[in-house]
């Protein structure tokens, strides 16, 4: 997917159509300020020990879980005139490109 550099569009502060800066909203790491983080690594810690006794089969080789071949892509837009930044997902994306 191609965006170009500065895209007319409408600012939800200043409430008017304006050029609007593109960036990438970069994704956060293994354990940046998500609280939230921490317990779903402990609890795919407890579900790969298994079940009692018996082991149950690693997780990832389930139906539910797997790893997606695309990602999804949020973009910032940041006003010229009020230098306010609003957020939008466009949605699943191989590749990205901001074009100059």
């Amino acid at each position: 997917m191609k965006i170009p550099k500065t895209v007319k569009r409408f600012c939800p502060f200043c409430k008017t159509n304006h050029e609007h800066k593109v960036a990438r909203v970069k994704t956060g790491g293994r354990r940046k300020t998500s609280a939230l983080k921490a317990g779903s690594r402990y609890r795919l810690k407890k579900l790969h020990k298994g079940y009692g006794g018996s082991p149950y089969p690693m997780i990832e080789h389930g139906t539910k879980y797997g790893a997606k071949k695309s990602q999804k892509v949020l973009i910032k837009f940041t006003c010229s005139v009020c230098s306010k930044s609003h957020q939008s997902n466009i949605g699943r994306a191989k590749k990205f490109e901001i074009l100059k």
